[in-house]
């Protein structure tokens, strides 16, 4: 099976406890997605990213958090938890789009892990899903917000089967490493 793995948002704005935007399972889940970037040969990492100007309802979603107005290249948009390769930038939560379709290519299966399953994990599952792309997230190789949303999220995925998959880290290293 042809798999490419896209890691969502490994980002320090997302990995350091005094950020606004901390996700407290950060931590638990470097290890095994460094196992997933280990077993696969096609990996994307994608940034969340702040556009230079905001427009529609990015607006008012900057006028709440206003510290990540940053440029792409802020210390807080760089990869954490010792993660380097291959970058996609998007201001959406959502990271499928035109640069990451190009780099997954036609492949069986995107594979999805990272952060946040409850936001930009789930959205670009269901953009994937909906371009006909046959998606994977692997749960343990996810976090949320919290537990409970990281698991409202897997269990929304859960209903776009089989676009969507929920699948463990084993299982996805059994089947595609």
């Amino acid at each position: 099976m042809r798999a490419h793995l896209a890691v969502i948002d490994m980002q320090n704005v997302f990995a350091n406890p005094q950020s606004l935007w901390f996700t407290p399972g950060f931590a638990d889940i470097v290890a095994p997605v460094h196992k997933l970037v280990a077993a696969f040969q096609d990996v994307t990492f994608t940034r969340f990213v702040a556009p230079e100007e905001p427009i529609g309802a990015w607006r008012l979603y900057y006028e709440r958090w206003p510290f990540a107005l940053q440029p792409p290249d802020a210390e807080l948009y760089q990869l954490a938890g010792g993660f380097q390769g291959s970058t996609v930038d998007e201001t959406t939560f959502g990271k499928w789009g035109p640069a990451l379709a190009k780099r997954v290519g036609d492949v069986d299966v995107l594979v999805l892990a990272g952060v946040a399953t409850d936001c930009c994990v789930l959205s670009t599952a269901l953009a994937a899903a909906d371009a006909g792309m046959v998606t994977w997230i692997v749960a343990d190789a996810c976090a949320g917000m919290n537990d409970e949303a990281h698991e409202r999220a897997l269990d929304i995925a859960r209903g776009y089967s089989p676009h969507i998959e929920v699948k463990t880290l084993d299982e996805v290293l059994t089947c595609c490493a």
